[in-house]
């Protein structure tokens, strides 16, 4: 009776992470194939980086921090090329291009705010992904003062990278498209160094 308790007690951590293997193998990743879930990662973060943009274009003229200035120019440089990316792979799938907020600020209305932009969103299921902001907390940026600026800007990109990153995991583990699953996981691995730079910049 004693052995078997033994043989029992050596064999479960060797089951356990038998059955952890199963879990990760059921995850088949394709170069050429792709699922509803890669469609729907793409189309998500397509209007969510292009808000981050819209974020950026706020920091034009204020008196920003050389750090702050300069990590604002790196999320536009990381993630405006993401966002040609994936709209060529819904293109190539031959799914719809979600409009974004950009979008809907230069349809020929120059002169409309982000949060304006944000407002012809609201309702489209555009605004409602992790961390997205809102209308109200836009025109809250836009209209504060530049003593206020930099640390709300800083709060609420911190609260747009953290959406960012729930999305990414999500599509790193139940993506299908292979260069999807790998932009998720350099989206994760980038946007959680920059919280980290965030929130040190923040003290």
């Amino acid at each position: 009776m004693l052995d078997r308790i033994a043989t029992m007690l050596v064999l479960l951590p060797a089951l356990a992470l038998a059955g952890c293997g199963s879990d990760e193998a059921d995850q088949v990743l394709s170069d050429t194939e792709h699922s509803q879930q890669d469609v729907a990662f793409a189309t998500d973060m397509v209007q969510h980086h292009a808000q981050a943009l819209s974020m950026v274009d706020l920091t034009r003229g204020r008196p920003l921090d050389p750090e702050v200035a300069a990590l604002a120019e790196e999320v536009r440089d990381a993630q405006a090329p993401e966002i040609e990316l994936m709209t060529d792979w819904l293109v190539d799938w031959d799914e719809d291009v979600p409009a974004t907020m950009r979008d809907h600020s230069n349809a020929g209305h120059g002169d409309h705010s982000a949060a304006d932009a944000m407002e012809g969103m609201e309702g489209t299921g555009g605004s409602d992904m992790p961390g997205m902001l809102t209308a109200e907390q836009l025109r809250g940026l836009e209209e504060a003062g530049d003593a206020e600026f930099e640390d709300l800007w800083l709060e609420l990109m911190i609260a747009h990278h953290e959406g960012a990153v729930a999305m990414a995991e999500e599509q790193a583990a139940e993506g299908t498209y292979r260069p999807a699953v790998e932009l998720a996981e350099d989206v994760v691995a980038g946007q959680t160094a920059e919280i980290e730079r965030m929130r040190a910049l923040l003290g």
